[in-house]
């Protein structure tokens, strides 16, 4: 059943705001059958809504619309709607008294503005928004369907998981949509490509791949459809069954997880913990981290040493190695894993060394050169990577490889 969705609002086309919204519907609607085809971001503008509608409704069966229902003179979307589904706007006693109790249990104030949006299209179905005061309208039109929601997305979420996918497996019949990720990490997706190129070829019509790299990793994203979804999930994973043989120990995951939640599992299991040393990614490695809830159980802490002053006073590192070899070397970032090892009294170090740009590199350390360390009081691996010139992508590069290499030394 295919589906459109449409997001109204100047803030989203200027990038003043990220639309989050479709990224959510998108992901729910596929989740329970519904193919989305396109997602379209438009002006809060009369001829822009018309247009985006009669192009949505030429594609799609059930048109899902956020935003433009707001009580500001901006927010057209309401009329628009009313008059292209050839209706008036009535007042709703039953939206006037959803408002009111809105208002009423957060000790609000009804104003003129907040009032009119209890004037709904006369044949339209609405749903009371459970979380705001802007009703939920649906329309439908030679077979098909479309709901206007608000754009705040809580108010959006509640709507979606309380009324309107509810009513959509009502009002249609839906594929079974299943969708299978396989993280492989150490090969470039080209020679990835190649590699698996022979099963890519053979698999079933109604089974898709798509190939999702992201610095270090490749998400093989195996997606299919049927009405039968028994036999749907038996055949994607006879698929990654045969991928596994194919891949062996270059898959790192079988769901679609960060390398970070990886490492929280693995040093779980081995009930170890991890301290770690930065410098070029500035904390980014214990922020990723620390966004996982229960971090504090295998994660002891972390230095950001930027300065080679700290990496002496904190570290330990030796200045003579400094002098020598510079920040960026293979004899600092060692002892630099080494020393926030042994100072967080922790099973494994980390440490990442480098230069981010785009300014401060060399002919023999241009920018980008990164050189990351890993030590334990068994071992200690180091290596040197070259990324590019853009900062922000040469710190997550950094950081992914660094977790990347960790995974590896902990599994040897």
């Amino acid at each position: 059943m295919k589906t459109e969705i449409i997001t109204i609002g100047d803030e989203i086309l200027i990038g003043q705001i990220v639309d989050t919204n479709s990224a959510y519907i998108a992901a729910e609607m596929n989740a329970n059958g519904f193919d989305v085809v396109q997602i379209t971001s438009i002006y809060d503008n009369k001829q822009q809504i018309v247009s985006a509608l009669d192009a949505a409704f030429a594609r799609a069966d059930v048109v899902l619309i956020t935003g433009g229902i707001g009580p500001t003179k901006d927010d057209i979307t309401k009329q628009t709607l009313a008059e292209y589904f050839n209706t008036r706007l009535v007042f709703s006693d039953l939206v006037y008294q959803n408002i009111l109790e809105f208002f009423k249990t957060r000790s609000l104030v009804m104003n003129e503005l907040t009032r009119c949006q209890a004037f709904v299209p006369e044949n339209a179905e609405i749903f009371q928004n459970r979380a705001g005061t802007a009703p939920i309208m649906w329309f439908e039109l030679n077979g098909k369907v479309a709901v206007s929601m608000p754009g705040v997305p809580y108010e959006m979420k509640t709507a979606m998981s309380s009324d309107i996918i509810p009513c959509l497996h009502q009002r249609f019949d839906t594929q079974a949509i299943v969708h299978k990720n396989v993280l492989v990490g150490g090969i470039p997706e080209s020679q990835l490509a190649l590699k698996i190129a022979d099963w890519e070829n053979a698999l079933p019509p109604n089974i898709h791949l798509a190939y999702l790299p992201h610095y270090g990793i490749v998400k093989l994203r195996l997606s299919g459809v049927s009405d039968d979804a028994l036999s749907l999930e038996f055949a994607v994973n006879q698929q990654i069954a045969a991928l596994t043989e194919i891949l062996g120990k270059s898959i790192i995951a079988f769901e679609d997880i960060s390398v970070e939640q990886i490492i929280s599992t693995l040093l779980r299991k081995k009930g170890k913990t991890l301290a770690v040393a930065e410098s070029c990614t500035g904390g980014n490695i214990a922020h990723r981290l620390t966004l996982l809830a229960g971090s504090s159980d295998i994660f002891s802490g972390g230095v950001v040493a930027y300065s080679n002053k700290l990496k002496m006073n904190i570290l330990g590192v030796n200045l003579a190695d400094i002098e020598n070899f510079g920040a960026v070397s293979q004899q600092v970032v060692e002892q630099m894993a080494q020393g926030v090892c042994l100072r967080a009294n922790s099973d494994f170090g980390i440490a990442v060394s480098g230069i981010a740009g785009p300014s401060g590199g060399t002919a023999e350390k241009p920018v980008g050169m990164v050189w990351i360390a890993v030590w334990s009081k068994e071992k200690t691996i180091s290596k040197v990577f070259q990324f590019g010139n853009i900062r922000e992508q040469n710190i997550e590069r950094a950081t992914q490889m660094a977790f990347l290499m960790l995974k590896d030394f902990m599994e040897e």
